[in-house]
């Protein structure tokens, strides 16, 4: 009694009320909370604060529910760990690469040894004869409250490691150098980077830096034992549509610069035997006309979609000549096939491995390469469960016969999987060890069931979900359950295992997924139809997911959580102004709520890239009024909302903080919600759009999140 009577008294922050008019295309929205945006002023700070010191007393009563999920968690992890070791070749001498955990530590430890042979992995159940420390990322974080790392690259002859690192969250990266025979860092700093980094031998570094408005769109070279501001601008990308990303080609000869929009790429490329050179277009940019080229040796293979060329929506593969300048020079070599999204492909000596989609499922198609090294049609590989995620690892060695990929499902851990290709013997090189729980004992995959249930959206089309709960459930709607979602960007949510899902399966949840349109699931239409102007198909969808769950008997709507984050947040902003009956919590991660305001302003980091996603509300009106009718922020209700748990970063630069603290602020204003149903604001004052750095403290966010969850859907209200 006393424990809810001090839940009752915590009195949640107000913010002030200072409305500012935004006025576009003949239309006034006053929005009293935009004040917020300035986290340089203490008022801002305060109220963060104070949202925090509010959320903690309103879920204080959860501290022993989420240590017993931190208890879960650590106990069923294996915390001193090794991966699958890769093979790379410098020059004459090979070295196994791979990183391993410790236990007590927070970050991985990149490491190497010396292969005496090439064909056959060191045993990760091991401990290494002859390791080198490349990279402790423990040393290296020392105290800092937030630290992740943006590139890792050894130079081509093994003797240089470039890697860049973030200190606070916000994704601007220092690059550093180290000299891996001495251990010593060179006096080369480069500041203010973003992902991707290149070397063209152990002399020049290619790296890229971001504009103002968080746009990668800047490629440069480093020459080494030179003053950075002397660095060299190799690639500019003046088109605010456009991203600017950087890769070196797997055999290391070549680096590829790719110029993308939503809907338009472009690659360039530069032999790394002349780093000076200027960097050759591979085909010109067109609008609407998407590409990626992989190196093959003596060609190039090409994913496209250009209707032209045999492609379409879902993509075909060709190939053409290393000195290829247009798609004149494009060869088909599979054309386009509706239905099956082609969306990656590997090349090596004797074959090629095709990713793809098909039927809301990745796969992988092994294509053998004929004497004159073109591919053929090729063979699907098949796999022995109803629902799973396959994704191939490419490796290093292109004259490899070997084909690696990794292979996870709800109920099977993850899993590292060598495909010899001459004798079709397929060996597991590691699976995930799931370790003992003091309470639950061992786990055994059978002791769980997935499942694929289809829902019905309101236009007749066809929703897959994908669920898994305990063996033996009863299907009368008594069962907790937690829906998540995505939706956008042509992101795929797949179905695969996670140790802390079990802390959820073990207290008798059904955990689905909703493989909403917006997302990538059933091929490039699927997206097509989840963006722009039918955007909100996303949204009915994933409302029409929750209640066939709710309609099969698997759960019921005083006992549904929903879960998303991102986009994934819009996503439950918007379902909760238009079903919130249908759920009786929400958590919202680093939500993407006040969505028409960061697509009207082109100053904000993402914004003008993101008109292809979203649409151009500044100079349409028709998006302008499309996006106001489904933006979360603008479209809340005087009714009973679910209860709603908000987390953010101060320092994200995809989604600002601000969005969720101005929705949470007016939702206080306009929900009619009782107690039970608290909407409550969590930012984590030192990170980023990932949330907390550290498998502990991420360990501890989960336990958090969920430990709200359970209490909302579970407890005698």
């Amino acid at each position: 009694m006393t424990d809810q009577l001090d839940r009752a008294s915590a009195t949640a922050p107000t913010a002030a009320f200072r409305p500012i008019v935004r006025s576009h295309h003949g239309d006034d929205f006053a929005d009293p909370y935009e004040w917020l945006r300035d986290k340089e002023n203490s008022e801002v700070i305060g109220y963060l604060e104070a949202e925090n010191a509010y959320t903690e007393a309103r879920t204080g009563h959860l501290a022993e529910l989420r240590e017993a999920i931190f208890t879960d968690i650590k106990s069923r992890t294996k915390e001193t760990d090794l991966s699958v070791p890769t093979h790379r070749r410098h020059g004459e001498r090979g070295y196994w690469y791979y990183t391993r955990t410790v236990e007590g530590q927070d970050y991985p430890i990149h490491c190497r040894v010396v292969a005496a042979d090439p064909t056959t992995p060191p045993d990760p159940e091991r401990p290494i004869d002859g390791e080198q420390v490349l990279l402790d990322c423990n040393a290296e974080a020392g105290d800092a409250e937030f630290f992740s790392v943006g590139a890792l690259g050894v130079s081509p002859d093994g003797t240089l490691l470039a890697y860049s690192t973030d200190l606070s969250g916000d994704e601007r990266y220092t690059i550093k150098i180290k000299n891996l025979d001495t251990g010593e860092l060179l006096p080369d700093e480069i500041p203010d980077t973003v992902y991707g980094i290149a070397w063209a031998g152990a002399g020049h570094l290619f790296y890229t830096r971001a504009d103002a408005a968080w746009r990668p769109h800047l490629v440069r070279r480093h020459h080494l034992g030179t003053d950075v501001a002397e660095d060299v601008d190799v690639f500019s990308e003046p088109d605010e549509k456009y991203w600017v990303g950087l890769e070196p080609s797997r055999d290391e000869r070549w680096i590829l610069i790719g110029v993308g929009s939503k809907l338009t790429t472009e690659y360039l490329i530069l032999g790394t035997d002349d780093p000076t050179a200027e960097p050759r277009s591979i085909a010109p940019r067109r609008q609407g006309i998407e590409y990626n080229v992989e190196v093959a040796g003596d060609r190039l293979l090409i994913l496209h979609n250009d209707p032209d060329r045999e492609g379409g929506p879902d993509f075909a593969l060709a190939e053409a000549p290393l000195d290829a300048t247009s798609p004149d020079q494009w060869r088909t070599v599979l054309p386009h096939q509706a239905g099956v999204r082609l969306t990656d492909v590997t090349a090596y000596a004797g074959h090629v491995v095709l990713g793809l989609r098909r039927d809301g499922l990745t796969g992988l198609r092994l294509l053998p390469r004929g004497a004159d090294g073109t591919p053929g049609a090729g063979t699907d590989l098949a796999f022995d469960e109803p629902l799973y995620t396959v994704d191939h690892v490419a490796g290093r060695d292109y004259d490899s016969s070997t084909v690696r990929y990794a292979f996870t499902s709800l109920v099977t851990p993850d899993s590292v999987v060598d495909l010899d290709v001459p004798t079709g013997t397929r060996t597991v090189r590691k699976r995930t060890e799931v370790l003992d729980h003091p309470e639950h004992g061992p786990y055994r995959s059978e002791d769980f069931v997935q499942v694929r249930e289809w829902a019905t959206a309101a236009d007749g089309t066809k929703i897959p979900i994908s669920i898994v709960h305990k063996a033996g459930l009863e299907l009368d709607g008594s069962a907790p359950g937690l829906i998540y979602g995505y939706g956008s960007y042509e992101i795929s949510i797949d179905p695969t295992f996670r140790i802390s899902q079990l802390s959820l399966l073990e207290r008798g949840f059904v955990y689905a997924i909703a493989h909403i349109r917006g997302g990538g699931e059933l091929g490039r239409a699927w997206y097509e139809n989840g963006k722009e102007l039918t955007k909100k198909n996303t949204f009915s969808d994933f409302v029409a997911c929750a209640e066939h769950l709710i309609a099969r008997g698997y759960t019921s709507a005083d006992r549904l959580a929903a879960r998303g984050g991102s986009a994934g947040g819009l996503l439950m902003g918007a379902v909760a102004n238009l079903a919130p009956e249908t759920f009786r919590a929400i958590h919202a991660a680093v939500p993407f709520v006040d969505a028409l305001t960061t697509i009207l302003d082109p100053e904000l980091p993402l914004t003008v890239t993101e008109w292809e996603e979203w649409g151009d509300p500044l100079h349409d009106p028709e998006v302008y009024a499309y996006m106001k009718a489904y933006s979360p922020y603008e479209n809340l209700r005087e009714v009973g909302y679910p209860a709603i748990l908000a987390t953010t970063s101060l320092n994200d630069t995809r989604v600002f903080y601000v969005e969720p603290a101005k929705w949470v602020a007016a939702l206080r204003r306009v929900a009619r919600n009782g107690e039970d149903r608290p909407i409550l604001l969590k930012t984590e004052m030192t990170a980023g759009h990932g949330g907390v750095s550290g498998r502990y403290k991420a360990w501890r966010e989960q336990a958090f999140e969920y430990a709200w969850i359970i209490d909302q859907v579970t407890s005698t209200k």
